[in-house]
């Protein structure tokens, strides 16, 4: 999966272990960045349903990057 197949409906969770748990879902997407809604904080007590605009690059499955969930659209 390329960086480019982020679509708006997606759920991705951040693979940065400083972000363990987090899941966001894409919104809308342009050619750099995805601009989504954070559904999953990575700390107890964390603000869920901020947005937030993350560079395309990292929707990839790297350390740092992002993983699509299974069974997402």
């Amino acid at each position: 999966m390329s960086f480019s197949d982020a679509r708006p409906g997606q759920v991705w969770a951040d693979n940065d272990r400083r972000s363990a748990g987090r899941t966001v879902r894409v919104d809308e997407v342009d050619t750099r960045y995805a601009y989504c809604t954070v559904l999953t904080a990575s700390t107890p007590g964390g603000r869920t349903g901020q947005r937030t605009r993350i560079a395309l690059e990292r929707m990839r499955p790297t350390s740092t990057g992002y993983r699509l969930l299974d069974g997402a659209l």
